[in-house]
């Protein structure tokens, strides 16, 4: 826990810990079975939420109607939300160099395993993997890899034990 304090004398507050990062996709059943039957994430529950004044406040979006899903896996929860309405929903396609571009990092054992078994569920690299040469995470391999949606997530492999 870190206790956040203002030089100007502000009042003090505690985060405790961190509780889910969410993720707007276009289809909660093919996000489903993308974090649960590929990235073994368990599915804990889906909600649903009509057009209502808590969930437009929530999310600031006039007429907001959406399906959300949570899952958990590694230590980490993901809210998946698939929005019904308003109509004028876009997708984004944002480079990692777009101010806002988020993505959420994960280990893997087997980086090619893994590559191999995303792909055939639409996730692909957005460039050939990079090993890092030197420093702390010498041997380290890497990945940026992008779904139909247009989220971004990033795998790490540690180097082996054979090849120290």
């Amino acid at each position: 826990m870190s206790s956040l304090t203002d030089t100007k004398g502000q009042r003090k507050f505690t985060l405790s810990r961190v509780d889910h990062t969410g993720i707007t996709v276009s289809s909660l059943q093919d996000s489903l079975r993308f974090w649960v039957d590929v990235l073994g994430f368990r599915h804990i529950y889906t909600w649903d939420f009509e057009h209502d004044a808590f969930i437009e406040n929530l999310v600031g979006v006039k007429g907001a109607a959406l399906s959300l899903a949570m899952v958990e896996g590694y230590g980490h929860q993901i809210e998946l939300l698939q929005f019904h309405a308003p109509a004028d929903r876009t997708t984004i396609q944002a480079r990692a160099s777009d101010t806002g571009f988020i993505h959420i990092a994960m280990y893997v054992d087997d980086l090619d395993a893994l590559l191999e078994r995303i792909g055939e569920a639409g996730w692909h690299p957005v460039g050939p993997p990079q090993r890092v040469e030197g420093g702390e995470r010498d041997g380290l391999r890497l990945v940026y890899v992008r779904g139909p949606d247009g989220v971004t997530l990033e795998f790490l492999q540690p180097r082996s034990v054979s090849s120290r």
